[in-house]
């Protein structure tokens, strides 16, 4: 039996990043919310990276999460394109770690096989089971798919509690330095 927690999901994204917070209790699960974060209108890249970092700390401060998931960055042929992403991720995560707050990543294609059985399904497949899974009446679903991929990274975290991990978590600076050394230079 899980006990109750919060999980804050989030697709990253410097153009949109979209989020969800599901509340679990034992086997029961509530969408508390669902949204996205519009960064198109914001031509600098840096302040678009404030801004992400700004709304998660928001979203935390708001709904006081448990945990964080986060969907990883996939593997694109466009490397600007994959930085930006990286970037978009880890202020999403800085804020988490912030904040104390443990993160799991998932890899696009393991949210996608939790939620569906398929780690090809469409973004609309993964919005409508999670409609189905989370009872969420159709007038209440987002138009941007950005805001179900949020609530999809919660969702398959949920579905993996109470089973060994198996991806990458981070339970504060502390934990990321020590499973990432390379990645840290000292002064």
């Amino acid at each position: 039996m899980i006990k109750e927690q919060i999980i804050l999901g989030i697709d990253p994204g410097t153009a949109i990043m979209g989020y969800g917070i599901l509340k679990v209790n034992g086997n029961t699960t509530e969408m508390l919310a669902m949204g996205v974060l519009d960064l198109k209108k914001y031509k600098d890249h840096y302040l678009k990276l404030q801004r992400i970092f700004a709304r998660t700390l928001s979203l935390i401060d708001e709904f006081h999460p448990d945990c964080m998931a986060i969907e990883a960055p996939f593997f694109g042929k466009n490397v600007q394109s994959m930085l930006k992403l990286g970037r978009a991720q880890g202020v999403a995560m800085s804020a988490a770690l912030y904040r104390d707050i443990p993160i799991t990543e998932y890899a696009p294609l393991k949210i996608k096989m939790a939620i569906t059985g398929n780690g090809n399904a469409s973004k609309e497949q993964v919005a409508d089971m999670l409609r189905r899974y989370l009872k969420i009446p159709l007038e209440s679903m987002l138009p941007q798919m950005d805001a179900t991929d949020g609530l999809a990274a919660a969702y398959c975290h949920y579905l993996q509690l109470g089973k060994p991990a198996s991806e990458k978590a981070y339970t504060g600076w502390k934990d990321f330095i020590s499973k990432n050394p390379k990645k840290v230079k000292e002064n």
